[in-house]
């Protein structure tokens, strides 16, 4: 299971790729994702975070006007990855913040007009401390940092996803951000004996300690998505679900497209919560809460 940015990643995603012929090491890693995810799919889950009504979806485009009336500035941490990369294409189509920034180790290369006014944060992770001023002065901050093991080893995910993740909320907060927003994964705990959920936890927990005015944490499934790079382990994965009936499928995996929805759906939405804890069934709820993503 694994999301996010090249940089970095996280969430679990399951790439669509050709059926390309699979090795025994990527049959292998298939098996090892599968088996990962079927030990987190825990009943308990659902249910937790705020879901969709009638009415909610009516409200949506009341919503998002009275939220560009007030002229907010958004950060997002791993927009080079599957998430970060959606969300900040449908943050630009939806017009809702007056200035938006991308921080990360590289810059990147946009072709279409839509992207020339966003603003783009260069920065070693290794030296956060030297980047501060690269976190003030947003409004609302996105994180979709993350790498797998596979890609980094133990020590290199810890870093990134618990490390570079913590220190970076640590910066917004002091840099002014009200709400910061943290894509984790089904089954993050702190006390968890798989690593990767033991780390999701335990960097949920930490960056709760910072006291942010509001702190909404998504929990997805197994992430479905287009990825760029090919992954045939991911392929089969994406295969599995893909088998399953619709019902006991979307309980436990959720299209990238949905989790962005319901990211910017309940971002426009005023709470008094101090935290938001949204499962993947809540992702489900919120992110069909409308048809399109476009006002």
């Amino acid at each position: 299971m694994g999301r996010g940015d090249k940089e970095p990643r996280g969430g679990g995603e399951a790439r669509t790729a050709g059926p390309a012929a699979l090795s025994a090491a990527a049959v292998t890693a298939a098996a090892v994702t599968l088996v990962a995810a079927l030990l987190v799919l825990r009943p308990e889950d659902a249910g937790s975070g705020p879901g969709s009504s009638m009415a909610e979806t009516e409200a949506l485009p009341k919503l998002r006007e009275d939220f560009r009336m007030q002229n907010k500035s958004v950060f997002i941490l791993g927009a080079s990855g599957e998430t970060g990369r959606v969300l900040l294409k449908e943050i630009l189509e939806q017009s809702l913040f007056s200035k938006v920034t991308l921080i990360g180790r590289r810059k990147l290369t946009f072709d279409e007009d839509a992207y020339k006014n966003v603003n783009q944060e260069v920065v070693d992770f290794e030296k956060l401390d030297d980047y501060a001023s690269a976190f003030q002065g947003h409004d609302v901050g996105f994180c979709c940092l993350g790498t797998t093991r596979k890609k980094a080893g133990a020590e290199g995910f810890v870093r990134v996803d618990r490390d570079y993740v913590l220190k970076s909320a640590e910066l917004a907060k002091a840099g002014g951000c009200k709400h910061f927003n943290l894509l984790s994964s089904k089954g993050a705990d702190k006390s968890s004996s798989f690593l990767y959920l033991q780390v999701k936890g335990e960097v949920e927990a930490r960056v709760e300690e910072l006291q942010f005015d509001r702190y909404s944490v998504f929990r997805p499934g197994v992430l479905l998505c287009d990825r760029q790079e090919s992954r045939p382990g991911e392929w089969l994965v994406r295969k599995f679900f893909g088998s399953l009936p619709e019902s006991w499928a979307s309980g436990h995996s959720v299209p990238v497209t949905t989790v962005v929805r319901a990211m910017l759906n309940n971002a426009v939405n005023p709470s008094g919560k101090k935290k938001e804890l949204l499962d993947n069934n809540a992702i489900h709820g919120l992110g069909r809460a409308d048809s399109s993503l476009t006002p």
